[in-house]
């Protein structure tokens, strides 16, 4: 990933320092079971933690010559040690090390995204709260639709970031495994209880039944659950994009003292950060697709999905973790124009009850589809004349009887009397709730 579009916490996790270390502490453990096991001599695992960390440069290096990655690390290392290298990464295959590896590393760089996503919801949290009574039009199709308010609008998305957690648990759940089981996953090499040692030390599961390699649809099952969760991101993105349009204006992204919106056009205001967010979803949709064709490898295993994920893998997490915080000091930063929305409402002319002023003709005795065109001509007539929609069902003789309960029809305050419901759930739902596990 390039550094753009990579926060430093997440990349590390990634860097070849990083994976090397974590090697290392692969091929320790691995010596302390067979230790345990009695089958190599006791100080093999100190000399390996004792060894100094493998040089990346030396590394690849080696690579160069041998061009195989974890043979080149074990050579390397292995040469550090002159007492005990000829015991490392005894009994293993590389997919030990390295699938093991990648479940410790997608595990901590799903506690990240785990924090990123609460980091959101109570940004979005917030401005719910915040915006519980500010009345706005509601939209289907893009069209006016019914009132709404501003703060079940972020209610809605604060929700979807509860499920987003949710999701996000589970997909950590499934690639926290790893494998210490040699060349075809039986354990012909290796035994159960040095695959125990490891895995318990690095808090991973056990690939019940592995082949080399740890099964692949645990890691199309992680990408796409990031995928989804990006879509949810973007969802919110679209919303304030489509809310900052010079007609609507109902909302804006902050904008910095000194900043520039446009290089030839100095009024502009772009909705620049929501958009970037739009654009870094659709990379973790390409990278969940990656992850669906990388499960159907060939046996025992096949390389095929290795260059795919050495790419997918670390660039979704990171797309993510940018997200998420990019998302974050998005809605912090929200400019909420409430008179604007209140101004837009006004703008319908009343159209946004004519669903109320509908049920108030069928309460009266009027036929369903009789009132229906009542208030469809209304509607056209209150457009066009620039009247409003309650004054010109009025003037219909059939909705005479009605007369008395239109007023209540088109009245905001009645309209929005259960508006409030979602954004009063949304308030008690607490970080502390949602890393607790309770469900959704």
């Amino acid at each position: 990933m390039i550094d753009r579009y990579a926060l430093p916490e997440m990349a590390g996790l990634w860097s070849d320092r990083s994976r090397l270390g974590t090697w290392k502490d692969i091929e320790a453990l691995a010596l302390e079971g067979w230790e345990a096991e009695g089958v190599v001599p006791s100080g093999a695992a100190a000399a390996v933690r004792a060894a100094p960390p493998v040089d990346p440069e030396a590394w690849r290096g080696r690579e160069a010559e041998i061009h195989h990655d974890l043979a080149a690390f074990v050579d390397v290392l292995a040469g550090s040690m002159p007492e005990h290298g000829r015991w490392l990464h005894y009994g293993l295959t590389s997919s030990d090390v390295l699938d093991t590896a990648l479940g410790v590393t997608l595990k901590r760089a799903s506690t990240l995204l785990l924090e990123g996503v609460i980091t959101l919801f109570e940004a979005v949290k917030r401005q719910a709260i915040a915006h519980r009574d500010t009345p706005m039009l509601g939209r289907s199709h893009g069209i006016w639709a019914e009132p709404t308010t501003f703060g079940h609008k972020m209610a809605g998305f604060g929700f979807e970031l509860v499920r987003s957690y949710r999701r996000m648990e589970q997909a950590a759940a499934t690639v926290s495994y790893g494998t210490i089981s040699g060349p075809v996953g039986n354990h012909s090499t290796v035994p159960p209880p040095v695959e125990k040692h490891v895995l318990d030390a690095l808090g991973l599961r056990a690939e019940p039944a592995a082949t080399q390699v740890v099964a692949r649809d645990r890691h199309a099952a992680f990408l796409t659950t990031l995928a989804v969760v990006g879509a949810s991101v973007e969802r919110l993105a679209i919303e304030i994009r489509h809310l900052a349009r010079s007609e609507v204006g109902e909302v804006a992204e902050a904008f910095a003292s000194g900043q520039k919106g446009s290089s030839a056009m100095p009024h502009k205001r772009n909705p620049i950060l929501s958009e970037n967010v739009s654009g870094l979803a659709r990379l973790l949709r390409g990278y969940a697709v990656a992850g669906l064709e990388n499960v159907a490898l060939w046996h025992e295993r096949d390389m095929s999905h290795s260059s795919a994920e050495r790419v997918a893998l670390p660039d979704a997490c990171q797309v993510l973790h940018f997200m998420l915080a990019r998302a974050a000091r998005i809605v912090d930063g929200l400019r909420v124009d409430a008179d604007r929305m209140r101004a837009n409402l006004e703008a319908s002319r009343g159209l946004v009850f004519s669903q109320a002023a509908l049920n108030a003709l069928i309460r009266t005795g009027v036929d369903r589809d009789q009132a229906y065109r009542i208030v469809q001509e209304a509607a056209v007539r209150a457009v066009e004349d620039g009247t409003g929609l309650l004054a010109e069902v009025s003037r219909d003789p059939a909705a005479a009887a009605a007369a008395a309960a239109l007023p209540t029809a088109f009245d905001l305050g009645s309209h929005l009397s259960h508006a409030g419901r979602a954004v009063d759930e949304l308030a008690v739902v607490t970080a502390e709730w949602l890393r607790g596990g309770a469900s959704a």
